[in-house]
């Protein structure tokens, strides 16, 4: 067994970056690390995801920044891909990655050879549930394991007895769940011919889904009293209030779902973990209006997973939960608060709306005046994407978020 000695300043926030724009996001609201991925060969082929160029300027900002970035190469992936992989494992090198994310042990053993002084991070999708996993892992260059998310925070504890301390274990924290395990799942495969191990999961696990008897071809019978159900559905994970709890059992890297998510997603969740990890480290409780937080994103009803138990099926409806959606995003400030931003959703003069910054609580004001880019007076901003003019207030950072409440049940 081996002894650890829990260095708190040793936690790491690691959010998704689907794109350029919640690269942005996840760097300004308080990750430490981001993970992304290239075209190819990684889990979420939906995100926009970086072309070559791309990459390399995403990790030369994050560098400028002090923050680092772990490139997702987490596809199961066929024999013909194979030739193409060993020049993308050349490039991330080239590019500076501070890891790479695998889930393959052949890829694991490429990327040694032709990505040589690139950290190796064990994907979730290689299930580790066990220390002699771990460490065989380890022993084959993994200097981190991020862990099943089948795992108990018991389990996890074991785990970090029967591990040497240079080896980081990695833990989900928030975000969409997956009924298969750790996300190996033939079930996409079958029903739409779309391979979830290579990316492109259609999620029938969220569908709602009928009985048909053999020799009743196209009668639907009802599961339930209400008609269909939702009988592989999963609820969201939310740990922000038991972060403590994780670090406790060993876990001091926490990493946030999302990589097909919002750029306001990215933003808000990332936001809040930063603030209820800040105070994790000072063995405080995750302060209430950053709990609050994760109710102001498009979300399933949330859980806290397999941490303290096997969470219970959740046959409801896999609708979304959204407490506030964004009106504009700021590109630029005055010290006064007159701002120039650009608008994503329509809102209006003698709105109530709330300003959220990375480093403060969020502050409700009232729109009292709208200006289109070339200073001309304006109703309401109805046009997506639009560039206007109006005050807020105080002086916000640019990538500061404008949003209105939602009321419940809209």
């Amino acid at each position: 067994m081996y002894l650890h000695k829990i260095i708190r300043n040793d936690f790491e926030l690691l959010s998704p970056a689907g794109d350029w724009e919640r690269l942005e996001m996840a760097l300004a609201y308080g990750a430490d690390a981001v993970y992304l991925a290239g075209k190819e060969f990684g889990m979420r082929s939906a995100a926009g995801n970086f072309d070559d160029d791309e990459l390399r300027r995403a990790v030369t900002l994050a560098h400028s920044m002090g923050k680092k970035v772990y490139v997702a190469c987490n596809t199961l992936p066929r024999e013909e891909e194979l030739r193409r992989l060993p020049p993308f494992l050349e490039l991330v090198r080239d590019a500076g990655a501070d890891a790479l994310i695998v889930s393959d042990l052949g890829v694991l053993a490429l990327a040694k050879r032709f990505a040589p002084g690139v950290a190796l991070h064990a994907s979730t999708q290689m299930g580790v549930v066990n220390s002699a996993s771990a460490n065989v892992l380890h022993a084959m260059g993994a200097d981190t394991v991020v862990l099943a998310r089948e795992l108990s925070l018991e389990e996890i504890r074991k785990i970090r007895a029967n591990t040497p301390s240079e080896l980081r274990l990695e833990a989900f924290v928030h975000g969409a769940m997956c009924v298969s395990f750790s996300g190996r799942c033939v079930l996409s495969n079958y029903m739409t011919g779309r391979d979830c191990n290579r990316g492109e999961c259609a999620q029938p696990c969220r569908w709602k889904y009928h009985l048909v008897e053999e020799k009743r071809p196209g009668q639907y019978f009802e599961i339930s009293e209400d008609g269909g159900t939702y009988i592989l559905n999963a609820r969201d994970l939310n740990m922000i209030k038991h972060l403590q709890d994780l670090a406790d059992a060993g876990v001091s890297g926490f990493k946030i779902e999302g990589r097909t998510k919002s750029a306001y997603y990215t933003a808000v969740v990332t936001n809040a973990y930063r603030h209820a990890l800040d105070a994790a480290a000072e063995r405080e409780d995750a302060p209430a209006v950053w709990v609050n937080e994760t109710e102001m994103v498009s979300h399933r009803p949330y859980c806290t997973g397999f941490y303290y138990g096997e969470p219970d099926q959740y046959p409801d409806e896999a609708c979304y939960i959204n407490g506030a959606e964004v009106v504009a995003v700021v590109e630029e400030c005055e010290a006064d608060g007159y701002a120039l931003l650009t608008q994503r959703n329509k809102f209006a003069v003698g709105e109530e709306l709330e300003l959220l910054c990375p480093d403060r609580e969020p502050t409700r004001f009232v729109c009292d005046s709208i200006e289109d880019e070339d200073y001309g007076s304006l109703l309401e901003a109805a046009h997506p994407m639009m560039r206007l003019r109006m005050n807020l207030p105080f002086c916000a950072p640019r990538l500061s978020i404008v949003r209105r409440r939602r009321e419940a049940g809209t």
